[in-house]
């Protein structure tokens, strides 16, 4: 792309979680000085990379404002262009209290999602310093995400202030999870929709994070949707990319994401297909869960293994070490609701590794249909332990199909995510929202 500047929102550049992952990738073309961040102060953390960008103006209280009673308890977010060197970061990130932060997560969100007060009980606002702001570092063209209705309503208001060129990008279905527990769910999906209409009718270009969502979103929101998931550096993970497929004498079957709510029960499930197949052949297959805390249930399977995260550039070794990765999904309801459409940040990573990949999610998900058209991974989409066992006792025991999905995997991953063809394609896309305005 020809040097344009460009204005992110509600996203920062990070190496530890999905969107800022993502980001990176989609951005890797990009100049540092041609990119600038605005995000909610709660966004902004110690991880922030400021490599990729530096220039960020910090969303806090100016735009960010809280309803009464919930101002009463809101923390004060600092307003303002932030240069993220060391030094600003330990003075304007707010250090979140561990407890505060999960009496947050675990009770007040639930009984704000529960009563439909979560989608307002904050409201945001254009400041005239943010636009002072803007003005000056004079963007051509505008990427946004959203995972909030608040963050949906900024970019409606931002679009209709500047109607600058915007490329907005979709990350997973959240609409479908607006009170989904709540006796205000059909209201708030409702509103919601219509609010998303409105925004895609300003939006000069939409993007998807898989196709199986372009498709449905078409329907859903009468719009062309472009698929654009995470990429990777293919050259990165060649470097120690697995070649053989000999089990080691004790195989190693690795996780590595996160754990908890949505996903536990699924982790649990995999153990207990493990310890199954132990008992019956007397072997030794163990299941590394890299992940940040060891969880409770561990403690009842001695094939588990807890490793912390790692440095990003030790993965490529850690993923080829392994004998199986596996990547799991939820298979309630709710979380089938949320995650149909997505595609785990991880999935290439995994794929480009050259270690064989077992599935395990529901058949009306992104990621099986994914899988499923180029062979790249066995799949178990049925949310069984006997099933689990059947398929990991079958792909234990046969080197060649491990190797075969394996270098399918690689193929797939050479193809749709290396991180140079698809930066180029994104600038495409970047260039063609601005020429649309024109």
């Amino acid at each position: 792309m020809s040097s344009q500047k460009i204005l992110i929102l509600n996203q920062p550049f990070d190496n530890n979680t999905g969107g800022g992952i993502t980001l990176s990738n989609l951005f890797a073309n990009s100049k540092k000085e041609d990119l600038a961040v605005a995000c909610s102060g709660y966004l902004l953390t110690s991880e922030t990379d400021a490599s990729r960008c530096d220039n960020y103006y910090q969303l806090g209280s100016k735009e960010r404002q809280w309803v009464f009673p919930f101002n009463l308890v809101a923390r004060t977010y600092y307003s303002g262009p932030v240069e993220l060197d060391k030094s600003s970061k330990e003075n304007i990130v707010v250090i979140k209290s561990k407890l505060r932060v999960k009496l947050i997560i675990n009770y007040l969100i639930p009984i704000l999602d529960y009563f439909g007060f979560s989608h307002f009980f904050t409201k945001s606002k254009l400041s005239q310093e943010f636009c002072n702001w803007v003005t000056e570092f004079n963007p051509k063209v505008v990427y946004a995400q959203a995972t909030t209705r608040e963050e949906l309503l900024f970019c409606i208001a931002f679009k209709k202030r500047f109607n600058i060129p915007m490329v907005f990008h979709m990350m997973d279905d959240w609409p479908t999870m607006v009170g989904i527990k709540g006796f205000c769910r059909t209201y708030w999906e409702n509103k919601i929709n219509n609010e998303f209409r409105q925004l895609f009718s300003l939006t000069e270009v939409a993007l998807s994070i898989s196709d199986y969502m372009a498709e449905a979103y078409k329907v859903r929101y009468g719009k062309e949707f472009l698929t654009f998931h995470n990429s990777i550096n293919i050259d990165f993970w060649r470097k120690k990319q697995r070649k053989k497929y000999q089990l080691s004498d004790s195989p190693r079957i690795l996780y590595a994401g996160r754990v908890g709510l949505g996903i536990d029960e699924s982790l649990k499930n995999i153990a207990m297909a493990i310890k199954h197949i132990n008992d019956e052949l007397g072997s030794d297959v163990k299941f590394s869960l890299q992940v940040k805390e060891r969880p409770d249930w561990a403690a009842d399977f001695s094939c588990v293994v807890h490793n912390h995260f790692v440095e990003y550039e030790e993965l490529p070794h850690v993923f080829a070490a392994a004998d199986l990765l596996i990547l799991p999904y939820d298979f309630s309801i709710e979380s089938i609701s949320f995650i149909k459409y997505s595609m785990p940040t991880k999935a290439p990573e995994y794929m480009a590794s050259g270690t064989p990949i077992i599935i395990f999610a529901p058949e009306d998900t992104a990621i099986v249909k994914y899988a499923k058209r180029f062979n790249w991974a066995k799949v178990v989409q049925e949310n069984s332990i006997d099933e689990l066992v059947s398929v990991l006792k079958e792909l234990l025991n046969d080197e060649l199909e491990r190797k075969e999905i394996a270098q399918n995997a690689v193929r797939i991953a050479e193809k749709n995510h290396d991180s140079e063809s698809v930066a180029a394609q994104f600038d495409e896309v970047l260039n063609s929202a601005i020429s649309k305005l024109v």
